[in-house]
């Protein structure tokens, strides 16, 4: 099928490459059906977009390639609804954010997908992680595509 986008024009996916948030993300509740597209120019940024507003896609990162050690710590609850059978099957992301040369993650924040099972939900951490966390030179390289 072919979804149409403001940043990568008509692009081709599988109807099996499609992720259901059933909550949308923070801000985008209305939007429900993502899917997560490679970035040509940065092996390090993947976008997340949603494939019924063609305008709404936000760039995520794994937050683990640059923080080794990040961890999310999520409640029964909060995990439910994308149906893992282990805590091991979820897919950790955070969206980025840039401000002139500089750019930050979303650790309190993070996406969590059930990439077996389709299922995504952005999650609100109740721990001590930033809301905009700056990556470092010392992180790999991200360029201006994100």
């Amino acid at each position: 099928m072919e979804i149409s986008t403001s940043r990568f024009g008509a692009v081709e996916i599988e109807a099996d490459d499609i992720l259901l948030f059933p909550s949308g993300l923070v801000g985008f509740e209305e939007c429900r059906h993502w899917v997560i597209l490679a970035d040509s120019e940065n092996e390090a940024v993947a976008w997340l977009q949603c494939i019924t507003h063609p305008g709404v896609a936000a760039p995520v990162i794994s937050p683990r390639r640059f923080l080794h050690d990040y961890q999310v710590r999520l409640t029964r609850s909060e995990l439910s609804p994308l149906q893992l059978s282990s805590i091991d099957q979820a897919y950790v992301l955070a969206i980025v954010s840039r401000e002139e040369h500089r750019f930050a993650v979303n650790l309190k924040a993070p996406i969590i997908v059930n990439l077996d099972g389709r299922l995504g939900r952005q999650v609100i951490t109740s721990d001590d992680q930033p809301m905009q966390f700056e990556l470092t030179h010392t992180a790999p390289p991200l360029r201006k595509s994100a």
